[in-house]
């Protein structure tokens, strides 16, 4: 199993780690520690030399309950660090927008990977992610972060969640990229409560079933806390559970801001499944 992301093939037979780069002033738990490029390439050194295979670099916070950001300061925020991470490093690049006009630029710039709340749906998003070759992430949302968590409802969520990506992915298809340039995220967190979550975790096999490689996104997020009683920053235990408990399941991709101890984790799981590494 492979992931086609424009000139690069990431492998996907063991899973891999994308390390969370927010170069927002207001993400949910990195506040803006790296909304300048000292410390967001400072810290994505950290996340190279720490195992990332993919750096995903966002300039809009989706956490609930943000405000939407103009195209031109999404812009002025992410591509200085994608040039400075190309231009350093030989790692996967992913951009965290859902904006066709970053996308463009971000891909410039030197990312490979479209990674998109929205699953595409923007006016130009699909066409310009076919022309580009870039790989791309599907994730399902149901709502809109400044709306998201307001009493999300859902005739069953794993139903749901599974069609919604289904017709997504098809859309893709039509519009001519590659199978396997594509990606899907159920979204955990992204409108939907505890039971939301839980049972998509639980059923997740049932999304590997679709035969696209399936990425999960449950770093620090607000459910553990629900579940632990737990601050943001005080939640990587819990996350290390649930990154775990994905990879067992067949997710192949797990986004986080903890790299090296979710590395670990998850190259143990693969050990035990796949036997280690040669």
């Amino acid at each position: 199993m492979h992931w086609r992301c424009l000139n690069k093939l990431i492998d996907l037979t063991r899973p891999v780690v994308m390390g969370i780069l927010n170069v927002t002033p207001d993400s949910f738990s990195d506040g803006d520690r790296y909304s300048s490029p000292g410390p967001a390439l400072d810290r994505a050194a950290i996340m190279v030399a720490e195992g990332a295979c993919i750096i995903d670099v966002g300039g809009e916070s989706t956490r609930p309950g943000a405000d939407a950001v103009p195209e031109a300061v999404e812009l002025a925020r992410v591509v200085p660090i994608i040039e400075g991470i190309a231009r350093r490093w030989d790692v996967a690049i992913s951009i965290d927008t859902s904006k066709p006009g970053v996308m463009a630029a971000a891909t410039a710039a030197g990312a490979c990977i479209v990674n998109d709340v929205y699953a595409l749906r923007a006016a130009g998003a699909r066409d310009f992610a076919a022309g580009a070759g870039v790989g791309v992430c599907l994730m399902h949302m149901q709502g809109e972060p400044r709306t998201m968590q307001h009493n999300p409802v859902y005739q069953d969520v794993v139903s749901d969640v599974i069609e919604f990506l289904r017709h997504e992915r098809d859309a893709c298809l039509a519009a001519g990229i590659a199978a396997d340039a594509i990606v899907l995220d159920p979204g955990a967190g992204f409108g939907k409560g505890l039971e939301h979550n839980m049972s998509l975790l639980k059923e997740l096999p049932r999304l590997v079933a679709l035969g696209s490689p399936v990425l999960v996104g449950l770093s620090r997020k607000s459910f553990i806390g629900r579940v632990l009683g737990r601050t943001t920053d005080e939640r990587l235990y819990g996350g290390l559970g649930l990154a775990a408990l994905a990879v067992s399941m067949g997710a192949r991709i797990v986004r986080t801001h903890d790299v090296a101890a979710t590395r670990d984790a998850i190259t143990m799981v693969s050990a035990v499944l796949q036997g280690p590494a040669s």
